[in-house]
């Protein structure tokens, strides 16, 4: 079995398609001299990248749900996500209710079923409980359908991002992103479809935003950086991206969205 049928036997040509279209010139056939090394180097790029967005959006999602917890249930009790007054759309309160529910009957975490086999299962668990086990999609949806703005300020704020519009933008493009990373689709160089917000001025180290596309990989990327420098200032991403770009260096960060000077930006360094 040669090289390529080896690759083929554990990856369907049509995931694989999608990374040899660069390649390839206006009539449809390749540029002299590509090689299936190249195509398949680009390939295993883009899984390992997944791989580190993956483990940074986890820092970022448990950081994300600690502090809606703490936050809203400190100012309106642990049932808050059971009030419809405490929600701006009513038909969302419903559906998120709808999800939360669903999520209890199928969970299998111990502290739920000790929760139940204690108080029963009539009424949720309250907020430090039952979020645990909620989707960051599902998250995310509670956080914006939550009313009381000067508490998401709060939590904004706590992540050094001064609108909550913007940190809301954030969640969504971040959640989207961290789904595509999960079910092993392609990143690299692809447009994304939820757009975070990127303000020009930021409370910490920040990036030229200007000619940055908000539907690129690398605006999102800015996002998670900076939303984990100041979660753990200590976290290793940048450093990693940059080994991880190395390793790869027939990689064009441009495809993926990075301006030329990328390395300079406050960010970045």
């Amino acid at each position: 079995m040669t090289a390529i049928e080896q690759f083929l036997n554990n990856v369907c040509y049509f995931r694989f398609d999608a990374y040899l279209h660069i390649f390839e010139q206006p009539d449809g056939s390749f540029r002299r001299g590509t090689t299936f090394e190249q195509v398949s180097a680009l390939y295993d790029f883009d899984a390992e990248l997944r791989k580190l967005i993956f483990g940074a959006v986890q820092k970022i999602e448990i950081a994300l749900r600690s502090r809606v917890i703490h936050q809203f249930s400190l100012a309106h009790g642990p049932f808050w996500f059971i009030d419809a007054a405490l929600a701006t759309d009513k038909i969302k309160f419903a559906e998120n209710l709808a999800t939360l529910q669903r999520e209890l009957e199928r969970t299998k975490e111990d502290f739920i079923k000790e929760h139940t086999a204690k108080y029963g299962n009539d009424s949720f668990p309250p907020a430090w409980k039952i979020l645990e086990i909620v989707s960051f999609g599902c998250l995310t949806k509670l956080y914006f359908n939550f009313s009381d703005t000067p508490v998401r300020k709060r939590i904004a704020r706590s992540f050094g991002v001064a609108k909550t519009e913007a940190l809301e933008s954030w969640m969504k493009a971040v959640n989207a992103l961290r789904n595509a990373c999960a079910h092993h689709a392609r990143v690299w160089n692809r447009n994304m479809p939820m757009r975070p917000q990127l303000p020009p001025v930021m409370r910490n180290a920040w990036v030229n935003v200007s000619g940055v596309a908000p539907t690129s990989l690398y605006a999102i990327l800015c996002c998670i950086v900076y939303w984990l420098n100041n979660i753990d200032p200590q976290n290793t991403f940048v450093s990693e991206l940059k080994t991880l770009l190395s390793k790869f260096p027939t990689v064009n960060p441009s495809a993926m969205g990075f301006s030329n000077n990328w390395y300079n930006e406050p960010l970045w360094k």
